[in-house]
């Protein structure tokens, strides 16, 4: 072989190893000129793709000499370069780019720029409505971050500021939305947390004052003003039962006393105590009262003149004749029956009277008696007149006569 011969093998070696490397630095498997290739059916039935894949990005030239010789190099010193075709679905490629800590800024193995969208930071091309927060890095799934990384930082202001019942305030405008929103989340557990402990407070104030009538506030409670305010409502609506009940008791007891005239009023200190007992004492002694005048009411109307009862206390017997003296009917009845007398009707009582016979009858009489009177007057004074015209016509003819006779 000679020398020329010789050298073009040598050229010929080297260009085709040259070539080899050059083809292993930009994939392991087969890809054009441009650093890709066409998605197969096999790939596309998987969901990993729909179309033409890139590895270069096609726009990676525009980096400077020294990143494409690092690009480079890291892509060459990986040991098993994985194209998008390799996995099964498209999940079990997610799987595998988070595991590797890839993103859009750090994908050695070049599985971003598949599809229309170059470094996107969605690797290969997600299938359509694939949930892109799950993707490392994505904007997705920084948007997501940044959204939650906003509410936790406005969630414990805003729980603080709603247990401690203060006004919302979450609109500075230094804040972001997202702050705002985790604000206005944790205000309302806050407020939410607050009304369930007020309501607890409330009701431990209540069960206290049922106990004890000294308010003590637990110290859970007196270092929040609103659940101070709820401990202490409670207990002052536990009071004003306790109290109510007990005023109850004792204008009960001061009744029944009343209406039995024995006075026993309590020993207690509370005024208002004592005052219950009293008004309840009045009223039983005004019912009492009122039992004696409408006997006296009653017994008028079958008493033809009062008589003294003779009870006991002489009050009784005030209260007897005050009822008796008060019955303004009894006066009709007598009037009634003595004009039905007077007037010389014959006696008949009338129905709404009947109770009442006694004293009708006896008015009737009076009346009859005095009609009685009249006519016998009136009789003599007519006798009385006829005797004297008698006489005086007797006299004139005694006196004619004795004329003619002279």
């Amino acid at each position: 072989m000679g020398y020329y011969m010789r050298s073009l093998i040598i050229l010929f070696t080297i260009f085709l190893v040259f070539a080899i490397q050059n083809s292993a630095s930009a994939h392991s498997g087969g890809t054009d000129a441009s650093g890709g290739h066409k998605c197969s059916d096999t790939s596309k039935a998987k969901g990993l793709c729909t179309g033409y894949h890139s590895h270069n990005g096609g726009s990676d030239s525009s980096g400077s000499s020294s990143e494409s010789t690092s690009t480079s190099s890291t892509s060459s010193s990986q040991s098993n370069d994985k194209d998008c075709t390799d996995f099964a679905s498209y999940d079990e490629m997610i799987s595998y780019w988070n595991a590797k800590g890839y993103t859009k800024d750090y994908d050695p193995e070049r599985l971003d720029g598949w599809g229309n969208v170059v470094d996107d930071g969605i690797p290969c091309e997600a299938p359509s409505g694939y949930d892109t927060t799950k993707i490392n890095g994505s904007p997705a799934q920084i948007a997501q971050n940044e959204q939650v990384s906003g509410e936790e930082a406005g969630y414990p202001k805003g729980l603080e500021d709603g247990y401690a019942n203060k006004e919302e305030n979450a609109t500075s405008n230094e804040d972001s939305a997202n702050y705002r929103n985790g604000y206005e989340q944790g205000y309302k557990e806050g407020q939410s947390k607050l009304n369930a402990e007020k309501e607890a407070a409330e009701k431990a104030g209540y069960e206290g004052g049922l106990k004890e009538s000294k308010l003590t506030i637990p110290a859970a409670y007196n270092n929040h003003s609103a659940l101070k305010a709820s401990f202490e409502s409670g207990y002052d609506r536990a009071i004003e039962e306790v109290t109510q009940e007990r005023e109850e008791k004792y204008a009960k007891q001061g009744y029944e006393d009343g209406k039995n005239d024995k006075a026993n009023p309590p020993s207690v200190e509370e005024e208002n105590y004592r005052k219950a007992y009293e008004t309840g004492f009045g009223k039983g002694q005004k019912e009492l009262k009122d039992s004696y005048i409408e006997k006296g009411f009653n017994d008028a109307f079958t008493m033809l003149k009062y008589k003294t009862p003779g009870f006991k206390a002489e009050k009784y017997n005030q209260w007897y004749k005050e009822g008796f003296e008060s019955l303004t009917e009894v006066l009709d009845i007598q009037e009634t029956a003595y004009q039905s007398g007077l007037s010389g009707e014959a006696l008949a009582i009338p129905e709404e009277y009947v109770a009442s016979e006694e004293v009708f009858t006896h008015h009737y009489e009076i009346g009859a008696t005095e009609y009685d009177e009249i006519k016998q007057k009136e009789t003599t004074r007519n006798s009385v007149g006829i005797g004297a015209i008698i006489l005086a016509w007797l006299g004139r003819r005694f006196y004619v006569a004795k004329k003619m006779v002279a």
